[in-house]
């Protein structure tokens, strides 16, 4: 972990280079480090995925608008501190990706961080 999941209307593919933000987010995840330098999210477990959703309403209804909704999924025990400054940090990146998109349309970002407290896990990876 961390998964990174990024939900959006599909109006945003037009003009937004989805692979290029998960690259970015990602990237962003990974340098993150804790107050003693250890990195917080492993490089090999860092996942962010993104799925377009070619039905929505947004607000009034007006075909311009758009959204993305970011979910990180996480497991519990991280200083609030710490998790604070990966949310904005996220939210920045994101912001600055769209920064053509929002002179093209309205749109809103939101990211919900998802402590998950697992009652089980297991996990296996190839070489």
């Amino acid at each position: 972990m961390p998964h990174l999941k990024i939900e959006y209307t599909a109006n945003l593919d037009q003009h937004l280079d989805m692979q290029a933000l998960c690259v970015v987010l990602a990237r962003t995840l990974t340098q993150f480090q804790d107050d003693e330098g250890v990195s917080v999210f492993p490089l090999t477990g860092t996942r962010v995925l993104a799925y377009p959703a070619p039905y929505y309403a947004v607000a009034d209804g007006a075909p311009d608008r758009a959204f993305l909704y970011l979910t990180l999924r996480i497991t519990a025990g991280r200083d609030p501190k710490l998790l604070e400054r990966i949310s904005k940090a996220l939210l920045a990146q994101a912001d600055g990706q769209l920064g053509r998109v929002k002179s093209l349309r309205s749109i809103r970002a939101t990211l919900h961080i998802d402590e998950g407290h697992p009652v089980a896990e297991s996990k296996w990876a190839s070489a």
